[in-house]
């Protein structure tokens, strides 16, 4: 066998076997049915400038002993030795669960001299997604230190741009493109989680690949710790989109007979720009066993309406306020256990503060059941203050980076790090949270992180490696006892977003910024590989508590729709007004919800940067929901018009406004006379205009203020 193919969804994936070596000879467009007649040297390039005697093809795993002069794949020794394997193919088979559905090729390679064996798993998914598994046995009889094992994936020479995301708190996932010259792009996290800066994907592209426009190759790995994201051209011109786990010296030490498994890499190809790309991980995150399907709750979150100030008569206040608007789930933030007046002190004694809940917290869950709603409760399981009853009593318990009674690490928020990797701290950890789950109708969990971890050590030893697979296993073991209770990956916002975490939590919280002009950009991109509903957006109050910009609630409300829509405001002061326009925008987001986070997401490439649109667009083409976006003043008197990307073009749509013109009042200046005649004739107006129409040519836009939105439904006719 010198060959395997893979093909499904428009995605071709050729391997060439050729010389015990396993190499992708086309990861890409669809190569048709017979693909796997396609002889793989007609994809070998041939030079006459090749430093060997014969060019060098790269292979799936990189290595030097191939003649790879780029960044290895696997990197490991015993004590200096066995540094430089050669990795020989000795299996390859494929399984097919249905032609038109996953395929999946499983391939064993060994070196007999370096004594190691790698088992790799390609998973061509249904949706044209696929996963690169890959783990490494010691086979020989003493320990190998395993430095890396990477997923590399080669694309073509015609991807000549890259992209790859970066950014800080409250100012998250924000692009970056450079042009791919010869050399490494490296982007490595080192912060003991996901972090704030980490890139989502690295991607390669077609020069200026837009949203739907370009060939583009992207790679996301499903890990919540260290780990680096690359892309290299080598001086032949061959290019590798690269992801793994960035592991620290002696991290992974494997014993005779021991196996590293690496996490899931997630490769996504598409001829249609990032949407197409987009389109992938949401329809394969959306297929996961386990997936929620209920509609998502709108929830009123107490922080930043509350902070540390938890009074019952208050809070109850505050759940009257929001069942009211037409909240479904009230979560208790941050300051109900012990000793936690503010952010000093009391983390990791998880035991409900007698001092403020006499009663414990029945009689707010009580109340809050009551109205009808569903409670959910703030934790932070993976930290601990140093001014902490626990703390005292299992000083030890504290991650450290020279033993149990070494140094502590620098304090970051006032916070050190529990060491889970201790079975004793792991236990503690687990029982009272259990307990609390047990004691307490709790449906919900805000599961937060805050602070960065950069020298995790146990035992003297860097443990980063097992400190996040200590908190999968605490999440797993904890979802397993208790089936019915979401949970909510937080972590100081978005710093740990990622496929691996999203494997045991419902939601992501985006970022600690309700700005609404900062969440255009943090929520357009994170959804780059989340769909909507796994993405929690709130409105906050008027003047953002992050940035100190004051938005209108029109741009507010629209803002969080795109998400899983939620408030964190204190509703019990709000006029009249806005009592109204948030409660129509509730009402929209339960009617519309539906569409919003099943149908495909749509980002439209606008030819000015002061503007965004974007919108969901159902399967079927029948509906849709569109955005347009003002963030900046324009060079421009007169906006583009806006073009419907995702339509049927041969269906009418009927264009209506989703919320109503008073809403938008202070934001519109010079309307369109469509638009001027679809507010005037109200809730059951709307002009019909033909899907291709919409599509090519577009409607005009009214010039609005900076910093607010227009909200519009498309319904086929």
């Amino acid at each position: 066998m010198d060959r395997l193919y893979l093909r499904a969804a428009g995605v071709s994936l050729l391997l060439d076997l050729r010389d015990a070596d396993v190499r992708i000879a086309h990861w890409g467009a669809d190569l048709g049915e017979n693909g796997d007649r396609l002889d793989p040297a007609l994809f070998t390039a041939s030079s006459a400038h090749s430093a060997f005697d014969e060019p060098v093809p790269v292979s799936l795993i990189p290595q030097p002993s191939r003649g790879w002069r780029g960044t290895p794949g696997i990197a490991g020794d015993r004590d200096g030795r066995a540094f430089s394997p050669r990795l020989k193919m000795q299996d390859a088979h494929l399984e097919v669960e249905d032609p038109a559905g996953t395929q999946r090729a499983r391939l064993v390679l060994s070196d007999e001299a370096s004594a190691l064996r790698v088992d790799i798993t390609l998973t061509l998914d249904a949706t044209g997604m696929l996963l690169v598994e890959e783990s490494v046995t010691n086979t020989g009889d003493d320990e190998y230190t395993l430095a890396a094992l990477d997923a590399s994936l080669p694309v073509p020479g015609q991807a000549t741009e890259s992209l790859d995301l970066t950014g800080r708190w409250a100012r998250e996932k924000h692009p970056q493109r450079r042009r791919i010259d010869q050399g490494t792009w490296t982007r490595s996290a080192r912060h003991g989680r996901t972090g704030h800066d980490s890139t989502l994907v690295i991607a390669a592209g077609t020069p200026e690949f837009g949203w739907r426009s370009g060939e583009v190759w992207a790679l996301h790995l499903g890990w919540s710790g260290d780990h680096t994201s690359r892309v290299e051209r080598a001086g032949d011109g061959q290019t590798v989109l690269a992801v793994g786990e960035l592991l620290r010296s002696g991290e992974v030490v494997l014993a005779p007979g021991e196996t590293y498994a690496a996490p899931i890499a997630y490769a996504a190809y598409s001829a249609e720009g990032l949407d197409g790309v987009s389109a992938q991980f949401h329809e394969w995150v959306r297929s996961r066993a386990g997936h929620l399907s209920s509609p998502r709750p709108v929830v009123l979150n107490t922080w930043e309406a509350v902070y540390f100030n938890h009074d019952l008569t208050v809070l109850e206040q505050l759940a009257d306020a929001g069942a009211d608007l037409g909240v479904e789930r009230f979560v208790l933030d941050d300051g109900w256990f012990l000793g936690r007046r503010d952010d000093t002190k009391g983390l990791g004694d998880w035991f409900v503060d007698p001092d403020v809940w006499p009663q414990g917290l029945t009689p707010l869950i009580e109340h809050v059941k009551g109205l009808g709603l569903q409670f959910g409760l703030w934790v932070e399981p993976e930290m601990i203050n140093e001014d902490s009853q626990v703390a005292r009593e299992h000083p030890d318990w504290i991650s450290r980076p020279n033993g149990a009674h070494g140094r502590l690490s620098l304090p970051w928020r006032h916070q050190q790090v529990l060491d889970l990797v201790n079975p004793d701290a792991w236990d503690y950890i687990y029982a009272r949270l259990d307990a609390l789950l047990s004691e307490y109708p709790i449906d919900y969990l805000k599961w937060d992180q805050n602070r960065d971890q950069v020298e995790l050590g146990h035992d003297g030893h860097p443990s980063t490696h097992e400190q996040t697979l200590a908190v999968y296993r605490l999440l797993d073991a904890l979802r397993a006892a208790h089936p019915g209770v979401e949970i909510e990956s937080c972590s100081s916002g978005g710093a740990r977003v990622d496929l691996g975490i999203l494997q045991r939590a419902d939601r992501v919280w985006a970022s600690d910024t309700n700005d609404a002009l900062e969440r255009q950009t943090i929520q357009r991109w994170t959804g780059l590989v989340l769909p909507p509903e796994l993405v929690g957006s709130h409105v906050g109050p008027g003047t953002s508590h992050t940035t100190r910009r004051t938005h209108d609630l029109s741009f507010r409300a629209i803002t969080a729709l795109f998400g899983h829509f939620g408030i964190e405001w204190d509703v019990r002061s709000l006029t009249d007004a806005e009592r109204t326009q948030l409660r129509a925008a509730i009402e929209f987001y339960k009617a519309n919800r539906s569409l919003l986070h099943t149908g495909r997401a749509v980002r439209i490439d606008r030819p000015d940067e002061t503007d965004a649109a974007y919108g969901t667009v159902a399967h079927d083409g029948s509906r849709a929901v569109f955005v347009y976006a003002a963030l900046a003043t324009s060079p421009n008197e007169v906006p583009a018009r806006l073009r419907f990307a995702g339509l049927d073009p041969e269906r009418d749509y009927r264009v209506a406004l989703g919320l109503p013109l008073d809403a938008h009042a202070a934001a519109l200046r010079g309307v369109p006379p469509w638009l001027r005649g679809v507010a005037e004739a109200g809730a059951d107006g709307g002009v019909v205009v033909p899907g291709r129409l919409l599509g090519s040519a577009g409607l005009p836009m009214p010039g609005l203020h900076p910093e607010h939105a227009l909200l519009l439904t498309l319904t086929a006719v």
